[in-house]
């Protein structure tokens, strides 16, 4: 079920994904509120779970971190254990920093940041260690053209 949101969440929203750092006092500036309703507002949002946190993105590059894969998984198996078991095994690796159950031919596909190959390798050899995965194919990204967009809110 979605929460149904009026003109002045979205302007909230909007200017939160352009820039969580600001201020309460430039967030209500921006959007045309007062701070006291502007604060109500965003407990609201924070309560409802619409608004979940705030964080920052971070230059990959500059980390030493500019080696992004994604990696299709194929597994026969189907079960709720086999599933809960892969979800713990794989959100202990850090460097995948994205992970989704999806349709179609592949069953999940992960988004992995990593340093190099020789890191990426280190990286899937954890994930390949101690499940069984039928197959496992992953592509590696030349150039970021469009990432972390924020969310339409029209």
């Amino acid at each position: 079920m979605t929460q149904k949101l009026d003109h002045i969440d979205r302007l909230i929203l909007q200017e939160l994904q352009r820039d969580s750092a600001q201020s309460q006092r430039a967030l209500s500036d921006r959007i045309g509120l007062s701070q006291n309703a502007c604060w109500r507002r965003l407990k609201t949002l924070e309560a409802s779970g619409i608004l979940q946190n705030r964080t920052v993105v971070l230059d990959r590059k500059q980390l030493g971190m500019g080696l992004v894969v994604f990696v299709m998984v194929k597994t026969r198996h189907h079960s709720a254990s086999w599933l809960k078991e892969f979800r713990q095994q794989v959100t202990t690796i850090p460097e995948v920093i994205d992970f989704f159950r999806i349709g179609g031919e592949y069953d999940y596909l992960l988004k992995i940041v990593t340093r190099d190959m020789t890191s990426f390798d280190e990286v899937y050899k954890r994930l390949i260690e101690q499940i069984e995965l039928e197959t496992v194919t992953s592509y590696f990204a030349m150039e970021a053209i469009a990432e972390q967009r924020p969310i339409p809110l029209t």
